[in-house]
Formats: structure tokens, sequence, C-alpha cells
């Protein structure tokens, strides 16, 4: 039997091992979380009654094979579609309408993580959550993990990786694989540029009055780059509540990542209130929150390095890989990953 590898359980991952299932059936597919959770950035927690995302806000309906592949492949049930539009702001606080386009969004009752629960789901994959693999060896034409315990892993005939670029470049700097091609998938995926995000949920005991679902900052000038409201997904948030999710912009993100989260929730609450016109967001009855020091890749990478190490049976995916960092970007690419993967076997 095939033994396949994946390292990460993002949405891309799940994507590939769903496409792997469909299309290699008889292969064997094994998947490598360093988390205790599914999906990656496509985040979700729970607290009480509230159910919120927390990284990824929505899957928007930019790719068809994506729309197709979620709302009539998958099951359906819980999708739920944001209906308010999105607005924009400036440097100082000014919101306008404006960034409302035809596109649908979505997300879960149960929030998106649900997104790789439903693609892993009809697979035979095993995923083993809390393994963080440290070592990657190239052994007699096939591919070994060890993993933080200190425990060997595979040997797998085919390797896919899908960690941020920053965290596959250091897999691959630090691989036992003597071939030209590392070399050059460590060059090209460091070049890989990524913006951090510094978040804040920031709940309320009364509902708001505003006509959008979110706010984005248009100009980069501001500290806050996105704002968006959780009552406006089905089932994640009790009425007459508020639940914001508040994402600063990369260089503040930069410059207050190993702050106090206090004084940073603090400060991005007073930014809210501001930006949203209501004085009583400055003061949440409840906050939670949460740094994504790799959340957005600003380019894609040379394709040129990842199509030769097709040829050592060794695929890289995710957002970063397709250039656009976005759930349906990874997605897509995920699922063109494993056909490529099942395809070569």
């Amino acid at each position: 039997m095939t033994e396949i590898g994946i390292v990460g359980a993002g949405a891309g991952a799940a994507a590939a091992a769903f496409a792997i299932d469909a299309a290699a059936p008889d292969a064997n597919v094994t998947v490598f979380e360093k988390s205790g959770g599914l999906c990656g950035r496509a985040a979700t927690r729970r607290h009480g009654d509230l159910t919120y995302d927390y990284g990824a806000n929505y899957l928007k309906s930019d790719d068809e094979r994506v729309v197709e592949l979620m709302t009539e492949t998958l099951d359906d049930e819980g999708l739920v579609e944001i209906t308010e539009p999105v607005y924009t702001f400036d440097a100082d606080g000014e919101v306008s309408p404006g960034r409302d386009a035809d596109e649908h969004k979505w997300s879960y009752r149960q929030g998106l993580t649900q997104i790789a629960k439903r693609l892993f789901g009809p697979t035979d994959a095993t995923v083993h959550r809390r393994t963080r693999i440290e070592t990657v060896r190239r052994t007699d034409g096939r591919w070994e993990l060890d993993d933080a315990a200190g425990e060997t892993r595979g040997p797998f005939d085919v390797l896919l990786l899908s960690p941020p670029a920053p965290q596959t470049t250091e897999l691959l700097r630090d691989a036992d694989w003597e071939s030209p091609v590392r070399d050059s998938l460590v060059e090209a995926a460091g070049d890989v540029a990524y913006r951090s995000v510094w978040s804040a949920v920031l709940q309320y005991p009364f509902p708001i009055d505003v006509p959008y679902y979110g706010l984005i900052n248009t100009d980069k000038d501001h500290p806050v780059g996105w704002i968006s409201r959780e009552e406006c997904k089905a089932g994640h948030v009790p009425d007459g509540e508020t639940l914001l999710v508040v994402q600063a912009n990369h260089e503040w993100s930069v410059a207050h990542y190993d702050d106090d989260p206090a004084a940073n929730v603090a400060a991005l609450a007073e930014h809210t209130a501001a930006v949203v016109g209501d004085d009583r967001l400055a003061e949440p009855a409840w906050s939670d929150h949460q740094g994504w020091r790799y959340a957005l890749p600003e380019s894609g990478v040379d394709r040129g390095p990842i199509d030769a190490a097709r040829r050592e049976d060794l695929h890289l995916l995710g957002d970063w890989v397709a250039g656009e960092g976005r759930i349906h970007a990874a997605i897509a690419n995920g699922l063109d990953t494993g056909e490529r993967a099942a395809h070569d076997l």
C-alpha cells in the first residue's frame, strides 16, 4: 500500500487529503498536526454561548470549484451566510460604504473549523494531533519524519508539507536530504514575506446599531486593520449581545506582539470604540486574544522549485503556494496538490 504523509492539518491539507482519498482510495494517508485543533488559521473557539472565528473571518465565493465542494459535495448542514456588507474606514477612522462585493461570505454555526472536519471526515486519513514534526529525512527514496517526542514516523512514499512558508523553510533547511532541490526550495520559501496580526475578541451584553458586518481599513494607516461582528453569523452570539473580532494591522501587531495582552486588548478596544463611534465599546464585558505571527502571505512563491520537488515525491501546499492569504485559495491549492500527488502514484 502506498503511504502518504501530510505535515499540518489546515484547510489546504484537509483538501489535499480529501482529493487523495477520492483519486487514490487505496493510499494510506497519515496527517501530523502540532496543535490540538484542525483547520489552521481558520480557527474557532467557544466561550459559554459564544462561538467565534478568531483567525480567518469567513469563506468567500471566489473559486467555483471550492463553492461547489462546500455547498454541494460536502454536507452543508449548519453552513450560514453573512448577508450584511463590508464597509471601509480610513486613517482618521471615517467609515464609508463601498467594500460590498457580490461574493458570498460563509461560516458554519459551529465555526470555520468545520471546513477541515468535513473534508477529513469522509476520508480514511489518520490524523495525529499534538504531534510536532521536527526533522524530515530522505532515505532510500522514501521520506521519514521525526517528531518532538523522538518517534520516527513513516516511511512515506509521498510527503506533503503544508505549514506556513517560514516553518516549511525551517523544516527543509534542517532536512536530512542531499539534493539541489532542497536548496532551491529553502530559498524560494524563505523569500515569502508574511504579515503578522494580533487579534482581540470583545464581548458586550448589548447590541450595536450599525448596518455592516465588517469594517476594513483601506489605506493601511490605522492601527486597526479589520473589525467584524460575529453576531452576523447565525448561531454564534445570543440575541441582544455583540461580539467583535478586531485585528490590528501588521505594523501595530509587530510592535506590540509580545506586550501585555490586557494592555493590547484595552488599546484595540479604544480604537474600536472610536472607529465604530460608540464609547461603550472601550470597555468590553469579556475578551479573548490571539497573535498570529504568520497570518497572511504577502506574495506567492517561485513555482520552479515547487514543481521540481514533485519529482522527488515532495509537495508543498497552502495559501502561500497559491499566492493569496484566503481560505478558498488554500482549499483550491490543496485540492490541486492532492490530485497531483495521487496522479504521480
